[in-house]
């Protein structure tokens, strides 16, 4: 699907190297090997229905109220179990205040 391009550099950067003569040498060319085989793609693609998409959006909208429904509940109970907190210390220190104030 997508091929990752080389880049090419067309101006040497750095220490440069004069060539190395080459002597032209004899070719052998090598018995002829039966043409390769396209590899299999790696994964198999995904084709998507219609009904599959709309499974899918249904299904991730469920999730998303079910997680959002357990949230908003835990944090609806700490905030209630602080408020509570909250109203018996009230209550304790006016019980300690009373009663430091009748000895």
């Amino acid at each position: 699907m997508l091929r990752p391009k080389v880049p090419t550099n067309p101006m040497p950067t750095g220490i440069v190297t004069p060539p190395a003569v080459i002597e032209p040498t004899t070719v052998v060319q090598p018995p002829a090997a039966p043409a390769p085989v396209a590899p299999a793609p790696a994964r198999p693609t995904i084709q998507l229905t219609p009904g599959a998409v709309i499974a899918l959006v249904g299904s991730g909208t469920a999730v998303v109220l079910v997680v959002g429904a357990v949230l908003v509940s835990m944090l609806l109970a700490v905030a209630i179990t602080g408020a509570s907190l909250a109203i018996c210390a009230l209550v304790i220190r006016s019980l300690i205040t009373a009663d430091a104030k009748r000895h």
